[in-house]
């Protein structure tokens, strides 16, 4: 295996507010390669997005308190990089899409101003070459009339149009690291699937290395070679999509799969769901933060916190913070999801 492109180790993120320290982001560590999808999971505020801010240099501060072992990009160490270095690389090396492209985007500016800056400031371009670049970039998301959306305001588009600029923007400069916050979220399956053929042809031609995130399992399952699962700002399981899909070893990833509406077996049967809700980041609970929803929970469990552990495995490596992760490994539900030909390849639609 080559050296990664992406080297985070023990990634912390605080949010020091009048109600208490909030711990969005705690302890975790991943590796990113080129041309490698990595899958990022997790019901919303388990830290998915925080760890994606975090990677940009994007986190307020203050409230706001990032820090990391390591946090390289390229062997560059992200946290000790100037404003201005940072700069020049957020957004050309490393390149983001917004989950919320109606607060992403400027009100008062052209769509075609807010597409060519980025060009301008990272390509060196001129105005009239970033705009025909603009121009053809909403046409690869599927933007009609791509040369008059660039005279318009985002207030003129749709939410899906203006979802389909903010892909555009991130794909722009052919970023080296992609990094993929519910990119699909308000489009149409057709639209969706376009746009996924599109992030793997910018994979395949040019290395990029993808985080993505996503509350669609189907997405996941689709595009990703890894899958990390968070849960109240941890990683509570970590593998290669084909294992993790077919014989989850922690309760919260089988409890995500389960919840996945199912195209067989009785119709009238209800859907699976986690009962109760995330704890509250700035009052953990004692123990392991998932306990309280388990049903595998012992009293071990709710004195002492599971740590991220690699489990003996034949093939690829996988871990889990759990300790009755060996209960799970008679639940087979690979039915859950109909996940093709992953991970050896394939296209998702």
């Amino acid at each position: 295996m080559s050296n990664p492109i992406l080297d985070v180790q023990n990634l912390r993120v605080r949010f020091e507010t009048h109600h208490g320290v909030v711990r969005a982001v705690d302890g975790v560590s991943f590796q990113l390669h080129e041309g490698e999808t990595l899958g990022l999971v997790g019901e919303s505020g388990s830290g998915k997005s925080v760890t994606n801010l975090a990677l940009m240099g994007l986190v307020p501060q203050p409230p706001g308190v990032v820090e990391a072992d390591k946090m390289s990009f390229e062997g560059r160490d992200l946290l000790s990089l100037s404003d201005r270095e940072l700069r020049s690389v957020r957004g050309n090396d490393i390149s983001m899409i917004f989950q919320d492209p109606m607060t992403s985007l400027n009100p008062l500016l052209t769509i075609g101003r807010q597409l060519t800056e980025v060009l301008e400031v990272h390509k060196k371009v001129t105005r009239r070459e970033a705009r025909q670049i603009c121009a053809d970039g909403l046409d690869d998301v599927g933007i009609p009339l791509p040369k008059k959306r660039l005279d318009q305001y985002p207030h003129e588009l749709s939410g899906g149009m203006r979802q389909r600029v903010m892909i555009a923007m991130g794909l722009l400069c052919k970023p080296k690291v992609l990094l993929a916050d519910e990119p699909t979220t308000a489009l149409d399956v057709t639209i969706q699937a376009q746009i996924l053929e599109l992030m793997k042809r910018l994979q395949e031609t040019h290395g990029t290395a993808i985080i993505l995130v996503t509350h669609d399992l189907g997405v996941v399952a689709g595009m990703s070679d890894r899958v990390n699962v968070m849960y109240a700002g941890k990683l509570v399981e970590t593998a290669d999509a084909g294992p993790l899909f077919e014989q989850p070893r922690h309760p919260y990833t089988k409890g995500l799969l389960a919840s996945v509406p199912r195209l067989t077996g009785d119709p009238n049967a209800e859907l699976d769901s986690i009962p109760g809700s995330p704890p509250d980041l700035a009052a953990l609970p004692p123990g392991c933060s998932f306990a309280p929803r388990c049903g595998l929970k012992t009293d071990q469990c709710t004195t002492h916190t599971p740590t991220l552990e690699e489990l003996p495995t034949r093939a690829t490596s996988r871990s889990s913070a759990c300790f009755e992760n060996a209960r799970l490994t008679d639940t087979l539900i690979a039915d859950t999801l109909d996940y093709g030909d992953r991970p050896q390849g394939g296209s998702f639609a």
